[in-house]
């Protein structure tokens, strides 16, 4: 590990959050490695899902800045497996649902990409 890597991976997740606040699907697929995986446990079903196949539905959903929600995304843990692999773990929300995901990265050629995106949410009560 390098000492950049950290800020580097907290850069990353900023990028990752503002992407999906505004529901950019451009720069949300330029943070995720061509072959990653989407995963979600969501309402009892699990998906697995291609870049291909998450990335349309990014662009063609209502984004949360357009709605005029505050952007809430934080990082609430970076663990390194070693010099090209870690985990970071984020949280924000989108309307009621509010989201935990596991961001699975790998470093090549010097650059953090999401190999996998695994995560679940759960929804706010209207109280």
């Amino acid at each position: 590990m390098q000492d950049g890597d950290y800020t580097e991976i907290l850069a990353l997740c900023a990028r990752y959050h503002d992407a999906l606040h505004r529901s950019d699907a451009e720069l949300l697929g330029s943070l995720f490695h061509e072959k990653a995986l989407y995963a979600a446990t969501t309402d009892g079903d699990i998906r697995f899902w291609s870049m291909d196949h998450y990335l349309p539905i990014v662009k063609d959903r209502v984004s949360p800045a357009s709605r005029g929600e505050t952007p809430d995304g934080r990082v609430l843990a970076i663990t390194f497996a070693g010099p090209n692999a870690a985990l970071a773990q984020v949280q924000s929300s989108i309307g009621e649902r509010f989201f935990t995901d596991f961001l699975s990265l790998v470093k090549i050629d010097g650059t953090w990409l999401i190999a996998a995106k695994i995560f679940d949410y759960v929804t706010r009560s209207g109280d």
